[in-house]
């Protein structure tokens, strides 16, 4: 069995399957699996976004609760946050790489099994500190399971289901995202926050238990891993986001313009590395494709956009209204909910009409609820409050689905690692310099600064609304 075809793998029972049983040559894959195997991998897909999802959701709402009992500043406790998502950015695609050379099942379940323990390690910490550091091995973990799931998906779900099973993977993201602040508000009602990182651990056994039975073997490319690009990689992001940071904590100028010329440097030597490769590590010949580049300029400034409200929100609901941890998870949760319902709707609609008007209209209602946001009155009502998170959720809804659909779709299938890497580090891209910019303006204008970010995200809703209407007369469904 140990040189059988991938093809002839897909009658064996789970228990007779390995990573040993698929040759290294690239393979003609079968246009997804057999069930019962399909569902129980698409299973533990899911399982894994529930993960990732619920802890950043959670962690958002807690951050004013964790604050105060460190005692640290609300700037200084998004590190919690911004130490997450910076690990996730920063080595999802050096991730989505090593998925491509070894196997995206391999890069996933290691990814899962880190996540987990580190879970673990966040909740028995018992400093700020620690936590922050248990935090960003917690996203090194997440980056792992992100940078390959859209890729796995492909191998998994026939390619005539795959706008559909899009849908319903942001249906899970909605859906998680709804449970987590309500979750969250309900177990800091009765326990103590590291409890909020328990509810990772059982879930992320179950994840391994599944996949290792479940999730396929992949093309596997003739090629090793890139270290030097993915340190220059790894510094051009993480450059960004701390120039961000400190330029919200006032540092020193000079220290400030030594970060923006090691940007400049590391990204310039990056490009130049890449522009000779022949699969690089960042991936420059998507790049090339103009919806693939315009998908991915539309998910960096609306997840900057979203990331600005989901940051800044539990802070003007706690510390300017006066709301309750528990209310504020339910304050929240209309946002995540309409994502749930309209993620699915959109993502059957990309199968058929412009990526380009869906996203753009969706993106356009997310900027208007941003908008009604920060203009709330001095003592808004619930059902107020409600109802502008609606807004802003169904216009997100709208956007993502078409937007991920048209994104992986349009790369080359024995790309779909590099293309679901940077599906990722785009999404994460903008959720850290989202956070970021929270932090910058939490800095320098205290409390005030959360309202600003509302205004910051419309801003930059509007953009992304623009980027992605651009696309329109370059969508080529047919290459899809």
């Amino acid at each position: 069995m140990r040189h059988l075809p991938f093809c002839a793998l897909q009658a064996l029972p789970l228990d007779q399957i390995d990573s040993r049983s698929v040759t290294q040559p690239r393979f003609i894959a079968p246009d997804g699996l057999e069930a019962p195997r399909r569902q129980w991998a698409w299973a533990t897909i899911i399982l894994g976004i529930t993960l990732a999802v619920l802890d950043g959701t959670i962690a958002n709402v807690a951050l004013p609760t964790i604050a105060e009992d460190f005692n640290a500043s609300p700037s200084v406790s998004i590190w919690i946050v911004n130490g997450y998502q910076l690990a996730i950015v920063t080595t999802l695609l050096p991730f989505a790489s090593i998925g491509e050379i070894y196997g995206y099942r391999r890069i996933y379940l290691f990814g899962v099994v880190l996540f987990t323990v580190s879970s673990l390690a966040c909740a028995l910490s018992g400093s700020l500190e620690l936590l922050t550091a248990s935090r960003i091995v917690q996203g090194i973990g997440a980056a792992g399971l992100m940078s390959v799931n859209a890729a796995l998906l492909r191998y998994i779900v026939p390619r005539m289901k795959f706008g559909t099973a899009i849908g319903l993977n942001a249906l899970v993201v909605g859906a998680s995202s709804t449970i987590g602040p309500t979750l969250a508000g309900a177990i800091l009602a009765v326990l103590s926050w590291p409890w909020l990182f328990m509810i990772n651990v059982p879930l992320g056994v179950l994840t391994v238990i599944m996949g290792w039975r479940s999730l396929p073997e992949s093309d596997l490319a003739d090629r090793s891993f890139d270290f030097v690009s993915a340190i220059l990689s790894a510094s051009s992001i993480g450059l960004i986001v701390t120039t961000i940071d400190s330029i919200g904590h006032q540092l020193s100028p000079i220290l400030i313009f030594l970060q923006v010329a090691l940007c400049v440097l590391t990204s310039t030597l990056l490009v130049r590395r890449e522009l000779g490769m022949r699969d690089p590590l960042l991936p420059l010949d998507l790049l090339k494709i103009p919806v693939f580049a315009l998908s991915i300029g539309t998910s960096i400034t609306s997840f900057t956009a979203q990331m600005l409200a989901y940051v800044s929100l539990p802070f003007i609901f706690q510390n300017i209204y006066g709301f309750t941890p528990a209310e504020v998870g339910m304050l929240i949760a209309p946002w995540p909910a309409a994502v749930a319902i309209m993620a699915p709707i959109s993502g059957k609609l990309s199968n058929r009409h412009s990526t380009a008007l869906l996203g753009s209209t969706g993106l356009i209602l997310l900027a208007a609820g941003l908008l009604f946001l920060a203009f709330l009155p001095e003592d808004p009502s619930i059902p107020g409050i409600a109802w502008r998170m609606a807004l802003c959720g169904i216009g997100f809804g709208c956007f993502q689905s078409p937007n991920n659909r048209t994104l992986i779709l349009s790369a080359p299938r024995e790309r779909s690692g590099a293309a679901s890497g940077m599906l990722g580090t785009a999404r994460l891209t903008g959720q850290t310099i989202g956070a970021a910019l929270v932090a910058l303006l939490l800095g320098r204008m205290g409390i005030g600064g959360a309202t600003a970010a509302l205004l910051v995200g419309a801003g930059f809703a509007i953009v992304a609304a623009g980027v992605s209407l651009s696309r329109y007369g370059k969508e080529n469904r047919a290459g899809y």
